[in-house]
Formats: structure tokens, sequence, C-alpha cells
């Protein structure tokens, strides 16, 4: 049963080594053949017109990350024998996905310093997001009727709280400084008597900064305001402590911690008790909170992908830091004009979003072909629009244009990253040589000052 995920690990795991003659991915979602086959072409994949030499690095790793192939093991029994519905009471089947289940919740807790009884499983953060935003100011809709969020949220949240304005609640979206990080004073002079909610993101998914929880704890703890932070790209990858840090509600999501996709968690403080209305009607399940069959399978594997990451945060982080350290001096070393989006000292060390002065994003990322990477977050990178995140960090809208997201993991080879520089530089500089306004900065130009005419 656990063949499969064996056969996976040599490849999953390699830390080093002579690089194959074709760059493939540790972390593509399934083996591919290192070498073309007789009568089949070397650049043999073509993909919505794209024509690449084989699978792409992949550098996306706030999108999503791979499973761990000791996840797949833990979960390979409950798809194949153990399938029994968790809630059925009247035999082994359900008895013993129940037991699953419930171990799988004390991982997720022990992760984040939890009772077991305060994580409720749900389909993903998105989810998670909307019953805690939407969910806390329903239920305390009679006294509580302003809301406080960060203007470089992620979407669902964002999107939560314009719901809540249409409902008729008031929602403060504070700026954020230049390096990305909320102003404490700010947050505090913005609560009111009557604020329900205070949602901040623990770790950003695009520019990957790191904001004070603690500090945002304490304020929301004095004030006597439910502290929500979405935790997706934070979990198992920084130490989280909701004690320590006095969070109230948090969302949580399995396939950012190479955990399988379509299973999150929320978090929901028990002293002092927070209580939320439920977004979903149904069957009562997971103590009200969220209704639906729990998934038996996707629950164990975020189980596992916690446990897994409560044993490895130390060194995943180190190994993390040092591939960044790489690909930023690689980068820097040889081309100029690049510019860090977010603060450097705050910062998760496997998202680096790096802006390349005169060259278009899209161009870059066409050019990109053999690097899976992003020009944003995943949700809303289908917009031409710059990113609303670097515009809240005061980012000029040309320079938000040529910004690329490098997100690295646990599987992430040096070779890769060495990999991820060459054709980066490569395509930067063919870019630039293209460019008459880069031939016009170096030659001394004050670009901003020039008075473009329409014709």
């Amino acid at each position: 049963m656990a063949l499969l995920s064996r056969r996976l690990l040599p490849l999953c795991l390699r830390r080093g080594g002579p690089a194959a003659p074709r760059a493939l991915s540790t972390a593509a979602a399934a083996p591919a053949p290192a070498f073309p086959s007789d009568g089949e072409e070397e650049d043999s994949i073509t993909v919505k017109g794209v024509r690449i030499s084989g699978r792409p690095l992949y550098m996306d790793m706030q999108a999503t990350t791979p499973v761990d192939p000791r996840v797949l093991d833990a979960m390979l029994p409950f798809y194949l024998s153990r399938y029994g519905n968790p809630h059925s009471r009247t035999h082994l089947y359900g008895w013993e996905s129940d037991a699953a289940v419930e171990a799988a919740r004390a991982r997720v807790a022990s992760l984040v310093g939890a009772d077991p009884r305060e994580i409720f499983f749900t389909s993903g953060a998105t989810e998670c997001n909307n019953i805690a935003v939407k969910g806390v100011m329903r239920f305390y809709r009679d006294r509580r009727r302003h809301v406080i969020t960060t203007q470089t949220e992620h979407k669902c949240v964002l999107d939560s709280c314009r719901y809540l304005q249409q409902e008729g609640f008031d929602v403060t979206y504070l700026p954020v400084r230049s390096d990305g990080l909320v102003d404490l004073a700010q947050l505090e002079d913005a609560i009111r008597p009557d604020t329900g909610l205070v949602s901040v993101m623990a770790v950003n998914n695009e520019i990957g900064v790191v904001q004070p929880l603690e500090e945002i704890g304490r304020i929301c703890k004095e004030k006597g305001v439910p502290f929500h932070t979405d935790a997706a790209q934070a979990l198992g990858k920084i130490p989280i402590d909701v004690n320590r840090m006095g969070i109230g509600l948090m969302s949580l999501s399995g396939h950012k911690i190479y955990g399988p996709k379509g299973v999150g968690a929320l978090y929901l403080r028990r002293r002092p008790r927070i209580r939320v209305e439920p977004q979903m009607s149904g069957g009562g399940q997971e103590r009200g909170i969220r209704s639906g069959t729990v998934p038996t399978p996707l629950v164990v594997g975020f189980g596992a992908a916690c446990e897994i990451a409560a044993q490895e945060m130390d060194y995943d982080h180190r190994r993390v830091s040092a591939l960044q350290q790489r690909l930023l001096d690689g980068i820097r070393a040889q081309v100029d004009e690049v510019v860090i989006n977010g603060s450097m000292e705050h910062r998760y060390p496997g998202n680096l979003n790096l802006s390349f002065a005169y060259v278009e994003g899209e161009s870059l990322l066409m050019g990109l072909k053999e690097v899976a990477v992003s020009s944003g977050s995943a949700c809303t990178s289908a917009s031409l629009e710059p990113s609303y995140v670097l515009r809240a960090l005061g980012v000029e809208e040309d320079m938000a244009h040529t910004s690329i997201r490098f997100g690295m993991g646990r599987f992430t080879t040096e070779e890769e990253v060495d990999r991820a520089i060459e054709l980066t530089v490569h395509q930067v500089k063919k870019l630039r040589d293209m460019s008459p306004l880069y031939e016009m900065a170096k030659a001394g130009i004050d670009l901003k000052s020039i008075e473009w005419s329409q014709h």
C-alpha cells in the first residue's frame, strides 16, 4: 500500500548530488522520465501552446506544495481499506475513521499549542476565513458592527469584509508600511467600542512578510476584541502558539504544508469562548460549526503533515534560508536594479518577491518557461492588474508589474536554485537589451522628468 510513495521518496528527499541531464523538479506531482524515449523529441511537452523541455522547476510553494510521501503513506489506507464514514457510530469502519480523525485533530492542535477541541476541520483556509470573519460578526451583530483588517489581506478576507459592508457593518482597511508591516499604533487607534474583530494575516502569501502577531494579540486582548489571523502560509513554517500570541481565531490549510488539497482547519478559542454563526447548514458535524462529512483521508494527511512539520520545522527553516540567500546573491551578482518587496528582517525565507526595473513581469514570466514561478497570488494571478499587495506597500505601478515571486520549500534543491538564477538572469538581460527605458536610465536620464506625448 505504501509502495507508491516509497518509490517517490528518493526523488523528493534528494538534497544534492550531480544535476540530472535534464532539469526536473523534485516537487513535480509525478515523476517524469529523465531521458526521452526512442522517437520522442527532447522538447516534447506542450501545454496551452507553450513548449518546454521537460517538467519545469517548481518554485511556486506559496501557491501549493507537493504532498510529502510520508503524508501519502498515512492517507492511503483510508482510501483503500479503512474507508468508513467517521460519523457512522454503529460499526468498526466508522469507529476507526473517527479515531483517525481525532488523532489528526490532536496533531494539528499540537502544532499551534491549542486544545484539540478548538480545532474544526473545513475544506480549506478560504472557508475558514469566511466562517471567522462573517461568522463572528453575524453572531455578535447586535453589539459589534465594526471590523478591522489590512489592505494586504488575502482576497477571501477582503471580499468577506466587503460582503459585511453590504450588510451594514463598518470596515477599516488599515494601510501597511513600505516594508509590509502593520503600524501597531494605527491599529490600536482604529479599535472602537463596537469593534467585533481584528483580522491580520500571519505571513503574507505574496511577499512573505511576518506580522507581529504577539503584539497584535496583546493589543486586542487589552481592548477585549477577538483577534483572527489567516495562518495558511505560516503553519509549519514559523512557530505558532495561540495562547502566547493571543489568537482567538485562526485559519489553516493542508496543501501549504505538504499535505493534501481540499482540507483546512479553523482554530476557535474556548476560553474565553468565541462564538461564530455557522455558514453552512446540514448534519451538524464538527460540533455544528461546519456541517458535512469530514473527509477522513484528507484529514489524516493534514494531521501527518502537521506532525512532520513539528519535527522538521527548524531544519526546513535553516535550509530554506540558505536557498533564499543563494538565489538572491546569485541574481544580484549579475543583474542591477533588483528590488526586494517587503521586509527582509521580518520575513519567511521561502518567499522571495523581487521586482526587476525596466522589465515587464508578464514578459519575464513567459520567458521563464522552465521555472514555475508567479507574479503574485495564485488566486488573483489571472488579472493583468498590478498586485494590490505591492500597491499597498507604495510600490509604483511600473515596478509592481515587474515583480516575480520565487517560492522555495522542503524539496527545493541547490541545483534548482542555480538553474533558476541562470534562466532569470538570462531573461532579464535579454528583455533589458530590448528596452529603450533601460538604455535611457543607464545614460543618466531621469525618466520621471520626461513628458510623454500621445500620438
